[in-house]
């Protein structure tokens, strides 16, 4: 399950790349504004833009080192670029009229970064910063002359005014882009800390499960061993009697099946999967897995068609893989205890099983909770644990299965599995 779990993508960090743009979008806006200004003659100190700008550019540079480099972003470098931010503003204003400043708005832009991306107590900091340096900015500033007024083609236009109307358009288009942007990140990252939770769960209730078949195994290991004495027993006291020896023959070949799951459940949990099992061609393993299945329900006639587009590939014979497939046929034998067809199709990179049996079918409601813990459909002759329990196995190896009704009757199983994790590489060594 652990294989299937989602990356986590730092939202800090996304937030600091957004911030990176906002700040880029901001340093041109400030730029196109003062060359306007300098074209319509409007004297402004040059050295004190420079200063505030090319500040803004470096924190831009630094920003885009660290992001390249590093990937763990904090709340508290994030709080120290916004008041990087604040201070270059602050510089900038302080030299260009102040409060009066048409761009004065641009103070708005660090604060709601803050209140959308960072906890209350930073939030609350950075807005007490730039109230400070607004309220300062009223009282002690360096006034510009001829800023409000200005004679264009012999109408007269107000700077100011203009500059408060772009800055509000600007501002409205900055806030709903890159706000929602950051909203978004938020939201996507509660989904995704709500769907490990929901594997986490699921992990937990499967180690729960084994937990509980370890407990049954070792509990039924003397019931089974009791029933093997009796078995054979029977067998000499039926010596005389055909037909009934070749009923207690398939008896006994069943409690020779649940020792053998039994003993597998048992193993040591340590265990590679080299040491665990043995080295077979892809056809023979599912030779194997269909033969072992094929002990166990005899009177269920199974049609198997194998269509290999490559050359074998030699795989690790894993135990848990082959009761996967056993548990899909055994929910068709179910279904149809007359016939099932398996169909098996395979290159050098994929295995594609379809199992379909001849059944009723899939109800909505069946659909719905397919693959749910302890839910059967078998009207309480099933524990509700074969899909459960595929699922997970066929996810430790990169596989799905899907269940679909066919379109001329029963249910049609689909399982893709890639070879990647169980094929054996050359010179005997196994490769991820």
């Amino acid at each position: 399950m652990n294989a299937n779990f989602p990356s986590i993508e730092n939202p800090t960090r996304r937030n600091l790349q957004r911030l990176f743009l906002l700040r880029s979008v901001m340093v041109a806006f400030m730029l196109a504004a003062t060359l306007t200004l300098f074209y319509l003659n409007i004297p402004l100190p040059k050295m004190p833009i420079a200063f505030a700008v090319g500040g803004m550019l470096l924190l831009n540079l630094m920003t885009l080192l660290r992001l390249q480099k590093f990937s763990n972003v904090t709340d508290q470098e994030l709080l120290f670029q916004l008041l990087g931010d604040l201070l270059a503003l602050t510089v900038l204003f302080y030299f260009t009229g102040g409060y009066s400043n048409p761009l004065v708005w641009m103070y708005l832009l660090p604060l709601t970064v803050a209140a959308v991306a960072l906890k209350r107590e930073y939030a609350w900091l950075l807005a007490a910063i730039a109230v400070s340096c607004y309220s300062g900015l009223v009282f002690y500033y360096v006034p510009l002359s001829h800023l409000h007024m200005h004679y264009l083609a012999g109408k007269s236009l107000d700077i100011h005014l203009v500059g408060m109307w772009l800055g509000f358009v600007v501002s409205a288009g900055i806030i709903a882009f890159f706000v929602t942007k950051i909203g978004q990140s938020l939201r996507d990252y509660d989904q995704l800390i709500a769907s490990i939770r929901e594997k986490s769960l699921e992990s937990e209730r499967a180690l729960s499960l084994g937990t509980l078949a370890a407990s049954a195994a070792h509990e039924l290991g003397t019931p089974l061993a009791t029933m093997a004495v009796i078995s054979k027993e029977l067998a000499q006291d039926l010596s005389n009697q055909p037909d009934q020896l070749q009923q207690l023959a398939i008896i006994r070949t069943q409690i020779e099946r649940c020792k053998e799951i039994l003993s597998s459940i048992t193993h040591n949990a340590g265990q590679s999967r080299a040491d665990a099992g043995h080295g077979l061609t892809l056809h023979q393993f599912l030779q194997e897995a269909i033969q072992r299945w094929r002990d166990t329900r005899p009177a269920t006639e199974l049609v198997t068609e194998f269509n290999n587009a490559s050359q074998d590939a030699l795989i690790f014979t894993d135990r848990t893989l082959s009761q996967a497939i056993q548990n899909l046929l055994d929910n068709a034998a179910d279904a149809s205890p007359e016939r099932v067809i398996l169909k098996a199709n395979w290159d050098d990179d994929r295995l594609h099983l379809e199992i379909r049996d001849f059944g009723i079918g899939l109800s909505d409601e069946v659909k719905k909770q397919l693959g749910t813990p302890f839910f059967s459909s078998k009207n309480g002759n099933g524990m509700g644990l074969g899909v459960y329990l595929t699922e997970i196995i066929l996810a430790k190896f990169g596989g799905t299965l899907h269940l679909s009704n066919h379109n001329e009757g029963g249910v049609l199983t689909s399982v893709r599995l890639p070879l990647k994790k169980l094929r054996i590489a050359h010179q005997g060594q196994h490769h991820e």
